[in-house]
């Protein structure tokens, strides 16, 4: 991407790395917010047991680092051009570590691990003596991702996480802003172990100059969907972001007030900077770009890309319906026990009618989230924009804007994840000044429009696909409650 070009000695550039659950990528942005040179690896997941999904820190930490020098090389700039450092990770997924050390007792457990409130129990007994014996000696550390990246990136010196991570473990109190004594109890985790809660425009510290050749500031560490909803520039109470990649993840901005939700959204904190603490409500479903990679396995399709062309190729799915429910069905049924299913084949079922409808699963999905967003918080919209691999497909996309009956923007560059913690490290150097700023240096690439919308964007929703929903609701309704017990 940027090899082609090479910069002055005198320019300067941020740098931001997204630790995902699928990739590690890292972009180096100039002034007018470009992507000057790019570098992504493989998050290879391990899976021990059924249910169990863990990942290895020591391959965390060795593709952080690979992407960084690989960015910067593809960039064709020098580290010392590099200003700040921004840090965006996927969320909830942790591991525990020797302070002194700084070996870790085990794998980091995945947001997407089954084990719950009861992973500590199902450690093995050895590895729950060595942490009982840190914890006793003082000399335990417990971090999400970018806590573990924090403290190795500063040779042991930093251990600590920003509010939008805190917020999304589900032992800190979104209330209260700060580790809750009771939740942690809950998961037999002393609040001892826990990272300090910074700002997420905090001054971390700066990377340790042996592991680079300089050290670099870093000055923003954000959670990967709050980091996506600041890249997107939601900065306004009502402003709606949704995130398609291995799951969909929809925030709508509340502005200074956690949202208490009784469907399954989740009062998150988008992010505090100086004073200013800005909440999110969440709603998500676990099986979105899922379903599209294990319809490639099954070879419906050869490319990801063909999957909007054969959708279009028929007029309607046959009667099939797609329920995306590998990992359970989040708000608003909330039904871990539910189950993935194809209902209504039959012998003139092709695989572009298979395709059909696992697409639009994901925007019926989309739909479900949106309006119990809408009736929950009760919150006038006022944008919505998407981002994540998945709305790259048009006809995911168009569909979602038609039974939304809202215009949807799709920015130029779907991986905003990075450019939010690259815009608030950018912002705590100066390198950008106000965040009207960044509002000018956003590229939209694509909007849908409903149809029979005018230039406003705002219609109302599809009838034609009201007999569809209806039918694929049924059948979500027989897929839920399958596992028992």
């Amino acid at each position: 991407m940027g090899s082609q070009r090479h910069s002055s000695k005198k320019e300067c550039f941020i740098l931001s790395v997204d630790v995902g659950t699928t990739s590690i990528r890292c972009h180096v942005y100039d002034k007018e917010a470009n992507v000057r040179g790019a570098c992504t690896t493989e998050v290879v997941p391990l899976y021990p047991e059924t249910g169990y999904v863990e990942m290895d820190p020591d391959a965390i930490w060795k593709g952080f680092i690979t992407v960084v020098k690989g960015a910067v090389q593809d960039a064709g700039v020098q580290m010392r051009q590099i200003e700040a450092m921004g840090i965006s990770t996927q969320r909830g997924t942790f591991t525990t570590w020797d302070r002194t050390t700084g070996v870790p007792f085990h794998n980091f457990i995945s947001w997407q691990d089954q084990r719950a409130a009861d992973l500590v129990k199902s450690w093995n007994s050895s590895c729950t003596m060595k942490v009982r014996q840190a914890v006793a000696e003082d000399n335990c550390c417990f971090g999400t991702i970018d806590t573990w990246i924090l403290f190795k990136l500063t040779k042991g010196r930093v251990h600590a996480t920003d509010y939008s991570n805190a917020s999304s473990t589900g032992i800190f109190d979104s209330y209260q802003m700060c580790w809750s004594g009771f939740l942690s109890f809950l998961v037999s985790l002393p609040l001892s172990i826990f990272p300090k809660v910074e700002n997420t425009d905090h001054y971390f510290g700066s990377t340790d100059p042996s592991i680079f050749g300089v050290s670099i500031p870093i000055l923003s560490v954000m959670a990967d969907q709050q980091a996506a909803m600041f890249g997107e520039c939601c900065f306004d109470v009502g402003d709606v972001k949704i995130t398609m990649g291995t799951g969909t993840f929809m925030n709508i901005n509340t502005g200074s007030k956690p949202h208490t939700s009784v469907a399954g959204l989740y009062p998150v904190v988008g992010w505090k900077i100086v004073s200013e603490v800005v909440y999110l409500a969440e709603g998500n479903a676990a099986d979105t770009g899922t379903a599209i990679k294990w319809a490639q396995e099954l070879e419906l399709f050869s490319d990801v890309q063909e999957t909007s062309d054969m959708a279009y190729s028929v007029s309607h799915s046959d009667g099939v319906c797609f329920v995306p429910s590998f990992s359970g069905l989040q708000a608003p049924h909330n039904d871990p026990k539910a189950c993935a299913s194809l209902m209504g084949l039959k012998p003139s079922t092709t695989k572009s009618h298979l395709v059909r409808a696992i697409l639009e699963s994901v925007a019926f999905r989309n739909k479900q989230l949106y309006e119990t967003m809408l009736r929950e918080t009760c919150i006038p919209i006022t944008k919505i924009r998407v981002d994540g691999g998945v709305s790259a497909n048009d006809f995911v996309m168009q569909l979602t804007a038609d039974l939304f009956g809202r215009k949807i923007s799709r920015p130029q560059h779907y991986e905003t994840s990075c450019l939010g913690a690259a815009f608030l490290a950018g912002l705590g150097k100066g390198f950008w000044r106000t965040k009207e700023e960044l509002k000018r240096l956003q590229v939209i690439d694509k909007t849908y429009l409903p149809q029979g919308a005018p230039k406003g964007g705002a219609c109302s929703p599809n009838v034609e696909y009201i007999p569809a929903l209806r039918s694929w609701e049924r059948a979500l309704r027989r897929s839920m409650n399958w596992y028992k017990p």
